[in-house]
């Protein structure tokens, strides 16, 4: 401990400079004491660290002692600080890690090449999280991370949404993805590479066993192949629907990507009145329901039938809860698009 203590001294007056020894303690969280003590054991070990009197003063490093890391460019060197990401970092439980990490890579680049790390920090900043979704609770996050760094079994409660709803399952942890803010872990169960979300895990052991880990096994190839498969095995249906040109254009904002690739994809050639044919793959009729009424009245269903008669009895429901204060006929409708585009 005391040891991991002195590097990190040492660390910070070669990446800050001059230091105090109140400002030492507040970074290493120790007692100003401390830090004299700390500070007088660097000196006896040799390291050339000196103490500057007066208002202004404070410990430093005789000039142009540092250790450097050789062989690496400029451009690496702002890659290592943008590829940070401290939340996540934290939720494995590797948070301090990270820092200590940082601080020794800034300790030991040459000054230029440091300073280039930092103005990349401050200039570019990586939001895992996608929006409007709060952050799942992952008590079990930091276990499993041991247990796949360590190659253990573990076993776990899992909820699911099939029944039943709870199962219990013996896994070898293969790795952990963060996907759009939620953490999955990619295991082994009954010879068998599956994909398990870490906030569905209710219970976790980890055994004193080792995991099986398959010869060769790649984690970014498998995750890439599980999300391949999951992404064609959720469109199980397909809607054919006339829509405006405005509205193929807004699919891109109000559709998941592989649906409003699709649409366009399959887009006919518009008519004179700037409405075209198009296929839209869907989960279910429920989900087809949902996701075209976000187009509005830019948007009719051909088939399925049964697609279709929800529209119909959506727009007669519409009709009934905002009837026409005046009395008399409808509104003419929008050119095609403009009620979108306003």
């Amino acid at each position: 401990m005391r040891a991991s203590r002195l590097v990190s001294l040492l660390l910070l007056l070669q990446t800050r400079g001059r230091m105090t020894a109140p400002e030492l303690a507040a970074e290493l969280e120790v007692s100003v004491r401390t830090v004299y003590r700390d500070v007088e054991s660097l000196g006896a070990a040799g390291v050339p660290v000196y103490a500057e009197r007066g208002p202004a003063g404070g410990y430093r490093l005789v000039e142009g002692y540092r250790t450097r890391l050789t062989g690496l460019t400029a451009d690496e060197a702002e890659a290592l600080f943008l590829a940070g990401m401290p939340g996540p970092a934290a939720e494995l439980g590797l948070g301090s890690v990270l820092t200590t990490a940082e601080l020794k890579l800034r300790a030991a680049l040459p000054a230029d090449l440091a300073d280039r790390g930092g103005r990349v920090r401050q200039r570019f900043h990586l939001d895992a999280p996608s929006w409007f979704r709060e952050p799942e609770p992952t008590p079990h996050l930091a276990a499993l991370a041991g247990a796949v760094w360590e190659d253990r079994r573990v076993v776990v409660r899992y909820r699911r949404w099939q029944v039943p709803r709870e199962v219990t399952r013996t896994l070898d942890p293969l790795g952990l993805v963060l996907k759009a803010g939620r953490w999955y872990l990619v295991a082994a169960a009954d010879g068998q590479e599956r994909t398990y979300r870490v906030g569905a895990i209710l219970e976790l052991t980890v055994l004193p066993g080792r995991a099986e880990r398959p010869a060769g096994f790649d984690l970014a190839r498998c995750w890439q192949e599980h999300a391949d498969r999951y992404e064609r095995s959720v469109y199980r249906a397909e809607a054919e629907v006339r829509m405006t040109v405005a509205a193929l254009a807004l699919t891109s904002y109000v559709f998941a990507p592989a649906m409003s690739r699709a649409a366009h994809e399959a887009a006919g050639t518009p008519d004179a009145d700037g409405w075209l044919t198009t296929t839209v793959p869907i989960e279910s009729l429920k989900h087809g329901h949902i996701e075209l009424l976000k187009l509005g009245a830019e948007v009719e269903v051909l088939a399925p039938a049964e697609l279709r008669e929800r529209f119909v009895e959506t727009a007669r429901a519409l009709a009934a809860l905002y009837p026409d204060p005046s009395g008399g006929p409808a509104a003419p409708a929008d050119p095609p698009g403009e009620s979108i585009r306003r």
